[in-house]
């Protein structure tokens, strides 16, 4: 029997040494578990491994499986692992999980500082490697982790694990040389963590970030979304950071008194202490797990005992019946999804979205208020459209046309690029139907249309839909486009107007509004363009019209070639036959004479 369990303790060792740093393969919960029973020595290296293994699988399951709802479950679990052997382990896993899911960083942020309450040194830890990974990704232009890295940092300072001067100086070093990327960063940045600073810091935030903000709007070199995206901020900050709350009721699970509060700073050496998280033997293993276990028992109560031996106890029914309840999750699911969809023939959700959007745009003070509540509604794929129609509807609607309505247009076309795909289609629509529209509503539209193109909001191909001829005009489609051309000029002058219809690029656009395939649209075209004042942008046109009998003629000069050539032979034929029937002319001639003669 000796030899038998000496001979297990042997290949147990052997399959124990084979291991990688992390543990290496895959072993199922069931046989670690009679792995560790059978080691008998529990200060070994072998069962210091496997305890390390376990360890690790647990804390990673248990951080994977958090959010809002178990939280409270989920943290004396948590604390009833060894945290201060697994400090280095716990903060990776956390880091991982929020990089792979950021919608949960709160959830996170929460779990930290409830550990940080306990174990001061892994919520330092935590802060310091999440900081040397927002530089490392700063340098590396990593825009994912970037985010990734600066989300948790913001919720860590809205849970007080982190100072706010953290947050102070990472706005100021991102703001320093302003690109596109770091002030969107910086933006971001704010929205998430601007409630508590308001409170915490309101000189700091107002006097140095927003106006910094300001400043970097007013130098103008950024993208026209991102200064977007920095009006948007000014909106929430004059809303005081409303729907923006520092935390959640929900995550609210520590007192103010209680917890600690760690300061970095950007420009100090950090050390990530990365060895934490790699296997290492503690020839005090015993001692320290003991140590723990009293530790635990302070935070948790004396029932963490029996819960603990409860638990060693049916881990295996725990597991089988885990899989089982996973089998049956996904059977319900597969059955939810095979239920019949009911689908709504009435359009019922359609004019409900259609009033919604109506009322708020209506309702709005300006253009920006109503560009952050319209983009606040959630619309399904394929209903972006309604909202261009629906703007273009209540400009219409008004008496006079109003500037409000092309502001909140172009702000929608610099955002994203499915509203200018959808204002395109409204132009092409809206010019179609032009002779349905009243002569009101005809004006606002081509003034609403004059304001996209006018602002470069909508691109100028679209204006290869129409067609100036005679023929293919009306008269209302003739006051669309004389409006829609004043208005351009009134906004970009005629010299700029004039340059950009002059664009060799898009010469191809505009050739059906400047047409050259006939004389007669062309003097149309030119006609059309002097008598509503615009004669200027017509110069190219009027010098090809002069110089169009020239182009004919030389056009002309290989074809009048050819039928001289053609006219020339058949002068030489005609000749000929001339000659030919001379000749028998005079043959018959001497034929009657001589008839004459003999009869004499």
């Amino acid at each position: 029997m000796k030899e038998q369990s000496t001979l297990q303790e042997n290949n147990l060792n052997a399959d124990v040494s084979n291991w990688g740093r992390s543990g290496g393969v895959y072993m199922p919960p069931f046989k670690l578990a009679r792995m560790m029973k059978e080691v008998q020595d529990k200060s070994s290296v072998e069962y210091q491994r496997l305890t390390w293994d376990a360890l690790r699988k647990s804390i990673n399951g248990l951080v994977n499986k958090v959010n809002t709802t178990n939280i409270k479950n989920i943290i004396p679990e948590l604390f009833g692992e060894n945290l201060i052997r697994g400090r280095g382990l716990f903060c990776r896993s956390c880091m991982k999980s929020q990089m792979a899911s950021p919608g949960f960083t709160d959830v996170f942020a929460a779990l930290v500082a409830v550990v940080n309450t306990k174990f001061p040194e892994v919520g330092e830890l935590l802060l310091r490697r999440i900081v040397l990974q927002f530089k490392r990704a700063y340098k590396r232009n990593d825009k994912h982790q970037l985010l990734a890295a600066v989300k948790f940092i913001a919720h860590l300072v809205n849970q007080q694990v982190a100072h706010e001067i953290i947050a102070l100086e990472l706005l100021a070093f991102m703001l320093e040389n302003p690109t596109d990327d770091s002030v969107e960063v910086a933006v971001g940045f704010v929205k998430e963590c601007g409630s508590i600073l308001q409170d915490l810091s309101p000189k700091g935030l107002h006097g140095g970030i927003f106006e910094r903000f300001r400043g970097i709007l007013h130098e103008g070199e950024i993208d026209k979304r991102v200064q977007f995206l920095i009006e948007g901020l000014f909106a929430i900050r004059k809303a005081k950071f409303q729907g923006h709350p520092a935390v959640r009721p929900e995550l609210d699970l520590v007192e103010q008194e209680d917890q600690l509060t760690h300061e970095i700073s950007l420009e100090e050496k950090i050390d990530p202490e990365i060895t934490l998280d790699i296997f290492k033997p503690d020839p005090q293993f015993l001692e320290s797990e003991n140590r723990y276990e009293e530790l635990k028992k302070t935070i948790l109560g004396e029932e963490s005992e029996d819960e603990a031996g409860s638990d060693a106890g049916s881990s295996e029914e725990e597991e089988d019946d885990e899989d089982e309840d996973d089998d049956d999750e996904n059977d319900d699911e597969e059955e939810d999804e095979q239920q019949m969809k009911i689908k709504d023939e009435t359009e019922t959700n359609l004019v409900n979205l259609r009033r919604t959007i109506y009322l708020t745009i209506m309702s709005s003070i300006d253009f920006e208020e109503a560009g952050h509540k319209l983009l606040k509604i959630k619309l399904e794929p394929g209903q972006e459209m309604e909202l261009c129609i629906m703007l273009l509807e209540c400009c219409s609607q008004e008496r006079t046309y109003l500037r409000y309505y092309g502001l909140l247009g172009q702000r929608f076309c610099m955002i994203n690029k499915v509203h200018k795909e959808n204002f395109e289609k409204c132009f092409v629509q809206q010019y179609s139907m032009i002779h349905r529209l009243e002569t009101n509503k005809l004006r606002n539209v081509a003034k609403l249309f004059a304001h996209l193109l006018g602002t470069f909001a909508l691109p100028w191909h679209v204006l290869a839909y129409i067609r100036l001829t005679e023929e293919d005009t009306t008269s209302s489609s003739r006051i669309f486009i004389k409006i829609l051309f004043q208005e351009l000029s009134e906004h970009l002058g005629i010299r700029l107007l004039n340059e950009k219809l002059s664009d060799p690029l898009m010469q191809d656009s505009f050739e059906s509004i400047f047409p050259k395939d006939n004389p007669k649209n062309t003097r149309f075209s030119i006609n059309f363009f002097t008598s509503i004042g615009l004669g200027g942008i017509t110069e190219n046109l009027r010098e090809y019209l002069k110089n169009m009998p020239r182009l004919i003629m030389q056009q002309q000069k290989p074809v009048s070639e050819s039928d001289e050539r053609s006219s020339v032979s058949d002068s030489s034929g005609s000749e000929s036959e001339s000659e030919q029937s001379s000749s028998s002319e005079s043959i018959r001639d001497e034929r009657e004479r001589r008839k004459k003669r003999r009869r004499s």
